[in-house]
């Protein structure tokens, strides 16, 4: 068992890692305000875990609102979907909202518990690799746009995120490997020996060896919750936690949601990240090698999408949040370990990069 908090004075709340987590009785109950609690999830995560997740309630009274599986469903309809079955329901403020699922239940669940009634507790339950070690925890909730990911949203903090590490045996391979990407960026931006770590211990992570995993969890929820309680709401230092995202959202916009996962995106964008990073000499190409050698390993792309170029990135990338007085901010590593947020990559740069 593994125990940390997420330090925000009076909103500060406590993550919870370890294997069987949810078969034990009424663990999340304690953090359940009122009568009422609703398990927001999905059609293929219901099956697998939404018994458990009911009994890790205890006595309280549940209700279950399931939508379909899918980044394409992360959206304003859905979002409507959720509001009028919470208003048919009577849910009060007291309420409490339950993400079981991967990162589009757990950013769909928390932008509905930030917006219902001007915000209700929800809990995080993530069941993917990728939510273990980053959307359940530092409270950004949002949906999706035709126009742009993430860009409808609120920070909006849980009371309580329980990661079970079991629930790694349930995921197909290519979600445990977009998962991967969000891992190896914490040793990218912030931890030189954790990436290194990373590379010694790949073959027991892709076993899914127990220990080495909750390790490997438990130090990118420690990274995060370090960088949170420094920074909430991305005004500054948390911005590095979006290495490779800006390239990233722009090849899921342009390819359409759900066709390349987000951590697979992440992977391409973090790669050119990594060669612009190489282009203003902040980066040793050998460091740069080490970073495409540890997503291969995970069979993660190291490049994006052949049918884009310059002009399809940059389309999606002008709406990017990190934009400011029209000006790009790339999150670009300055060797592994350290990464800062900048205008510094020219023009010349990215017709380089994105050609």
């Amino acid at each position: 068992m593994s125990m940390l908090t997420v330090e925000l004075g009076d909103r500060s709340y406590p993550i919870h890692i370890e294997a069987g987590l949810l078969s034990k009785p009424a663990v999340l109950s304690p953090y359940i305000k009122g009568p009422l609690a609703v398990i927001i999830t999905n059609d293929v995560v219901a099956p697998l875990y939404l018994e458990k997740a009911k009994a890790a309630c205890g006595d309280v009274h549940i209700e279950t609102i399931i939508i379909p599986d899918g980044e394409q469903h992360k959206s304003l309809e859905q979002f409507g979907v959720i509001m009028t079955r919470l208003l048919e329901m009577n849910a009060a403020r007291d309420t409490t909202l339950i993400a079981l699922g991967g990162g589009v239940i757990g950013d769909l669940c928390g932008f509905a518990a930030a917006s219902y009634q001007r915000g209700v507790p929800f809990i995080q339950v993530p069941t993917t690799l990728l939510s273990q070690v980053d959307s359940s925890v530092g409270g950004k909730t949002a949906v999706n746009h035709p126009l742009g990911k993430n860009m409808i949203g609120a920070f909006y903090q849980p009371v309580f995120v329980a990661i079970d590490t079991d629930t790694q045996s349930t995921l197909p391979a290519r979600e445990f490997a977009a998962g991967m990407a969000e891992v190896i960026k914490y040793g990218i931006i912030y931890d030189k020996n954790f990436f290194k770590w990373l590379e010694d211990h790949a073959d027991k992570l892709k076993t899914l060896e127990t220990k080495t995993l909750a390790d490997a969890i438990y130090r990118c929820c420690e990274i995060k919750a370090d960088v949170v309680a420094k920074d909430e709401r991305e005004g500054g230092l948390r911005a590095i936690l979006n290495l490779g995202h800006t390239f990233g959202h722009a090849i899921e916009a342009e390819q359409g949601y759900g066709n390349w996962l987000h951590g697979e995106a992440v992977a391409a964008g973090t790669v050119i990240a990594c060669q612009a990073a190489e282009a203003l000499n902040w980066m040793d190409a050998s460091e740069s090698r080490r970073v495409i050698a540890l997503m291969a390993a995970f069979d993660l792309p190291v490049a994006g999408p052949d049918s884009m170029n310059k002009d399809a990135y940059m389309k999606h990338m002008r709406r990017d949040k990190k934009v400011e007085a029209g000006n790009i901010r790339f999150v670009i590593p300055q060797g592994i370990g350290h990464a800062v947020v900048t205008k510094d990559v020219s023009d010349e740069i990215l017709t380089q990069l994105l050609r």
